[in-house]
C-alpha cells in the first residue's frame, strides 16, 4: 500500500511545502502540490509517461528534486529511482538492460549515429538500434553511468528517448505520424500553388508576361515556398546537424544541402531581378521526399505493430487472493506466489501454474497455432493467453516485467543488435556511398562551371537529389524486421538477426532424439528386477531418485504412472547430485544409489556390458535405465516414446540436408527411432561431452550445422552449433543457450525457420541490387543534365517505397 503524506506537505518528498500552491501535478485525477521545482519536474515527468502508478504504491517518499538543476535534467533523474526502474529495467549479471523508444529516428544513419556516441560513454557496455522498430536496447553499468545520463547524452545528440512501453510507444508514433501529416499537407497544398504559378511562365498560358510580371510570380512563389524550405522540410536538416555535429555524414546531408542550395539561390534572383528559380523543385521534392518517408515510417511500424500488439493482449487488472477475498489489483503488481483467479472467457494476466480447475486455453499468439490447449492443475499458463471454458486458479510464476511475451519483445530487440555480414556491409557502404554523392557533386558542378554551362548549379542539385542512397540504407534493416514479425507470429523467436544468415549457410541438421523428435511423453515398457522378491522395493527407490529430476525421462517414473505408493518419510536422503544428461547419485537410508544411462552407471561400477549380463543372468540389450544399490544393479529399465506425428512428413522436406540424430539414449532404441524416419546416420549412447565432440569434428571439415534440442544436456552441443534450436517445451538453460526458440512444439516450425531465412536473404539481395542498380542507372542521366531536380526528387522517393514494399511482402 501506498504511504500518507501530511497535509501540508509535498506529495512527492514530504518535505514542508513553504510555498502553498505554486507547484501543483495532476496525479491520478486528483492536484497535489510540490514544493519546488524540482519535485514538480519529477513528478511532472513520472505522470507524463504514465508511471503514476507509482504513487499508488510506494513504499518510501522519494529524494527530494533540485530546485535549481535544470528542469530536463530533473525529469530525466526521475528515472534513477529504484521504484520505476523496476517496471522496465533488466537484470544482465552485474549490468542493467532496457529499451527504449526513440522519436526522430529517420534512417540506418540515425542509428548508426545513436549507436555510436552512446558506445563513447563510459559504463555503456552495448547498444543496438532498430531503426523499423524506433527502439533502441542499452546494457550499462549502473556503477559507472546511471539511465539518466543515458537518456541525457540521447537528448544531446538530438533524439528524444524515454523507456518502452506499448502503450508510450504508440502514442509516439502516432505524434510522429501526426507531424509528418502536418508537413506533408503544406507541402502538398504550397507545391500545387507554386506549380501553377510556374506552369503559368512555361506554357505563357497568361498570354505575353512582362518582366514585372515575371518577377511578382517569383516574388508570390517564394513567400509560398518558404514555409516548405523552414518547416517542412525540417525534418532532413534536423537529422543532418545531427550528423555532422558527431562528425559524420548521412542521407539527409546532401538532401539538406540541395533544398537549402537552391533555395537560397532562388532569394537571391529574385532580389537580383535575374537568374533562374526553381521554386516549384523545391517544393516537389519536399513533397515527395516526405511522401516517401511517410509510406516508410508506415510500413516499418506495421511490421513490428504485430509484436508490440501483444502486449495489449495482457489485462491491466487482475484478481488477486488477499485477506480471504477476490481483490482487484494492477497486473504489474502481482509476485511471484500471489494467487490470481482467471474466470471463463477472460484473458490470463500473469505468468503462472495452475493449482485448482480445468479449462482450455488459446496460445495462438505465442505459438501461431489456435488449436486450443488443455490446462489443469500443474500446467503452466502464459499472460495474454485467453482462458475459454472453465474458471482456474493460479499461482503466479514470474511477475509481468518476466512474462513470457515481455521475453519474446526483448529478445526480438537483442535480435536486431545482432546484424548480418550483408546488413553491416550495406551500412557501411551506404555512408561510404553519401560521401561519394558529395564528391561526384562537386566535380559535376566543376566540369560544367569550366564549360560556361549556366545550368552548372542546376545540375549539382540533380546529382545530389538522384544519387542519395536513401533505398540503400533501408534495404536490410526494412526486410529483417519484416521477417522477425512474420516470425514471431508463428511462434518463431530468434535471439540474434544474424542466425537467419546462417541458417541458409547450413550443411546438416543434427537432432536430439527426446523431446525433439518424439513427444517426451515417456513411459516404462519392461523392467527386469535382479531380486524378484524386492522390485517393488527397488521400484519405490527409482521413483524417489527420480522425482528429484527434471530431465524428461523422469516423467516415466512419477507415482502416476507406475502407479506405486510411496512414503517419502521412510527414505532419508542426502548427498543427492545430478550428473547432468547422465544420471543421479545420492545416498539413501545410508546406502550409496545410482540411477540413470546404463553407459553412466556401467562406467560408475567399472564393468562392461557382457560382464553384466554374466553377473545378473539376464540380457539388457535395450535397456536405456540401470539402478545400482551398493555397487551393484538391481534393476533395469526399458523406458520408450513416441514418435511426433509430424517428424517423417517434415524430414521429407529437409532432404538437401545431412540428417542426424545425437541421444543420450541407448544405441538400439536410437537406430531403431532412426529407422522408422528415415535418418541414415545415428549415434547413440552420446554423453554431452561426446555431442560437443561429434559437433566440432564436423564443423573441422568445414561444416555448417543446425543442431535442435531441448533438455538440459543439450545446452553444451546447442552453444557450439553454427545456429542452435530450442525445441517446444524447452529447458530454460537449452533456451538461454539457443539461437533460435521454438514455441511452437511442431518440426513444422523448423521448416518456416528455414524458407523465411531463404526468402529474407533473397529480399535483401533484390533491394540491395535494386538501390545500387538505381543509383549507378540514375547517375548518368543526372550528371549530363537530363533530369531536372524534381524528377530526381520523385525517382529517389519511389526507389525507396519499392524498397520498403519489396521487405513487407515477407509478412504475407
Amino acid at each position: 500500500m501506498s504511504i500518507s503524506v501530511s497535509q501540508g506537505c509535498c506529495f512527492h518528498c514530504g518535505l514542508p511545502n513553504i510555498d502553498g500552491d505554486k507547484y501543483p501535478v495532476s496525479i491520478i485525477g486528483q492536484t497535489h502540490f510540490m514544493c519546488c521545482p524540482g519535485c514538480q519536474a519529477v513528478a511532472s515527468a513520472i505522470v507524463d509517461n504514465g508511471l503514476e502508478s507509482y504513487y499508488e504504491f510506494r513504499t518510501e517518499l522519494a529524494a527530494r528534486g533540485d530546485a535549481a538543476l535544470d528542469n530536463t535534467m530533473s525529469k530525466l533523474a526521475v528515472y534513477d529511482e529504484p521504484e520505476l526502474q523496476e517496471e522496465f529495467v533488466f537484470e544482465q549479471g552485474k549490468d542493467k538492460q532496457i529499451q527504449l523508444t526513440v522519436e526522430g529516428i529517420t534512417c540506418a544513419a540515425c542509428a548508426w549515429l545513436i549507436e555510436k556516441q552512446l558506445a563513447k560513454l563510459q559504463g555503456i557496455k552495448q547498444v543496438s538500434v532498430n531503426v523499423s522498430a524506433r527502439r533502441a536496447l542499452v546494457t550499462w553499468d549502473n556503477d559507472q553511468i546511471k539511465l539518466s545520463g543515458v537518456l541525457s547524452r540521447m537528448k544531446a545528440i538530438g533524439y528524444e528517448s524515454l523507456p518502452f512501453q506499448s502503450d508510450n510507444h504508440e502514442a509516439s508514433f502516432k505524434k510522429e505520424q501526426k507531424a509528418y501529416l502536418k508537413k506533408l499537407g503544406l507541402a502538398g497544398i504550397m507545391t500545387m500553388q507554386v506549380m501553377m504559378l510556374a506552369m503559368g511562365q512555361y506554357f505563357d498560358i497568361f498570354g505575353n508576361i512582362d518582366a514585372e510580371a515575371i518577377s511578382y510570380f517569383n516574388a508570390v512563389s517564394l513567400l509560398l515556398t518558404t514555409p516548405v524550405v523552414l518547416y517542412s522540410g525540417s525534418i532532413f536538416y534536423v537529422s543532418a546537424i545531427k550528423a555532422i555535429q558527431a562528425r559524420t555524414v548521412n542521407m539527409d546531408v546532401p538532401i539538406t544541402v540541395a533544398i537549402i542550395a537552391t533555395y537560397v539561390a532562388g532569394v537571391l534572383a529574385v532580389n537580383k531581378d535575374a537568374g533562374e528559380v526553381y521554386f516549384e523543385s523545391i517544393c516537389m521534392f519536399v513533397f515527395f521526399l516526405l511522401i516517401s518517408r511517410y509510406l516508410e515510417h508506415r510500413s516499418r511500424h506495421k511490421a513490428t505493430e504485430i509484436s508490440s500488439n501483444m502486449l495489449k493482449l495482457i489485462p491491466v487488472t487482475a484478481l488477486k487472493m488477499s485477506d480471504g477475498q477476490w481483490t482487484s489489483v494492477l497486473a504489474k503488481q502481482l509476485i511471484t506466489g500471489d494467487k490470481v483467479l482467471v474466470k471463463a472467457g477472460q484473458s490470463i494476466p500473469i505468468d503462472g501454474i495452475v493449482i485448482d480447475g480445468k479449462s482450455t486455453a488459446d496460445e495462438s499468439m505465442l505459438t501461431g497455432e489456435f488449436e486450443p490447449v488443455k490446462k489443469q492443475v500443474g500446467d503452466r499458463v502464459f499472460a495474454g493467453s485467453l482462458n475459454q471454458q472453465g474458471s482456474i486458479t493460479l499461482e503466479v510464476s514470474n511477475g509481468l516485467k518476466h512474462a513470457m511475451m515481455n521475453q519474446i519483445l526483448r529478445l526480438q530487440e537483442m535480435a536486431m543488435g545482432s546484424k548480418p555480414k550483408v546488413a553491416l556491409i550495406a551500412d557501411k557502404l551506404s555512408r561510404y556511398f553519401v560521401s561519394a554523392v558529395l564528391i561526384i557533386s562537386a566535380l559535376t558542378y566543376w566540369y560544367w562551371w569550366s564549360q560556361d554551362d549556366p545550368h552548372a548549379f542546376w545540375i549539382t542539385i540533380s546529382v545530389l537529389v538522384a544519387t542519395c542512397p536513401c533505398a540503400l540504407g533501408l534495404a536490410t534493416p526494412s526486410a529483417l524486421t519484416c521477417a522477425m514479425a512474420k516470425l514471431n507470429n508463428i511462434g518463431i523467436l530468434l535471439k540474434r538477426a544474424d542466425a537467419l544468415e546462417q541458417v541458409t549457410h547450413a550443411s546438416d541438421i543434427v537432432f536430439d532424439k527426446t523431446g525433439t523428435l518424439t513427444e517426451g511423453q515417456f513411459s516404462i515398457a519392461q523392467s527386469i528386477f535382479v531380486e524378484k522378491d524386492k522390485a517393488e522395493h527397488y521400484l519405490a527407490l527409482a521413483c524417489l531418485l527420480e522425482s528429484r529430476s527434471e530431465h524428461p525421462i523422469a516423467r516415466a517414473f512419477s507415482l502416476d504412472n507406475v502407479a506405486l505408493p510411496l512414503d517419502e518419510s521412510q527414505w532419508q536422503i542426502s548427498e543427492y547430485r545430478t550428473e547432468i544428461g547422465k544420471g543421479i547419485r545420492a545416498t539413501v537410508n545410508n546406502t550409496a544409489c545410482l540411477i540413470g544411462s546404463k553407459r553412466f552407471v556401467l562406467a560408475q561400477l567399472g564393468i562392461s556390458q557382457d560382464t553384466l549380463d554374466a553377473q545378473a543372468s539376464l540380457t539388457l540389450t535395450g535397456a536405456n535405465v540401470l539402478l545400482a544399490v551398493d555397487g551393484e544393479v538391481k534393476a533395469a529399465f526399458w523406458v520408450t516414446d513416441t514418435v511426433k506425428n509430424d517428424v517423417i512428413e517434415v524430414l521429407t522436406r529437409l532432404d538437401k540436408y545431412s540428417l542426424r540424430i545425437l541421444s543420450g539414449d541407448d544405441t538400439s532404441n536410437v537406430e531403431a527411432i532412426a529407422k522408422q524416419i528415415g535418418i541414415r546416420h545415428a549415434f547413440g549412447n552420446c554423453s554431452p561431452e561426446d555431442k560437443l565432440s561429434h559437433i566440432r569434428e564436423q564443423q573441422s571439415q568445414s561444416r555448417s550445422l543446425i543442431m535442435l534440442g531441448d533438455g538440459i544436456n543439450d545446452a553444451p552441443v546447442l552453444a557450439a552449433a553454427d545456429v542452435s534450436v530450442a525445441v517446444g517445451n524447452a529447458s530454460d538453460l537449452a533456451k538461454n543457450a539457443a539461437d533460435v526458440i521454438l514455441l511452437n512444439p511442431s518440426l513444422h516450425s523448423l521448416v518456416d525457420l528455414i524458407e523465411m531465412a531463404e526468402k529474407t536473404k533473397r529480399k535483401i539481395k533484390q533491394n540491395i541490387a535494386w538501390a545500387l542498380g538505381y543509383n549507378l542507372l540514375v547517375l548518368p542521366f543526372a550528371v549530363s543534365g537530363v533530369l531536372s531536380p524534381w524528377q530526381a526528387a520523385l525517382g529517389m522517393s519511389l526507389s525507396s517505397i519499392i524498397v520498403v514494399y519489396n521487405s513487407t511482402r515477407l509478412m504475407r
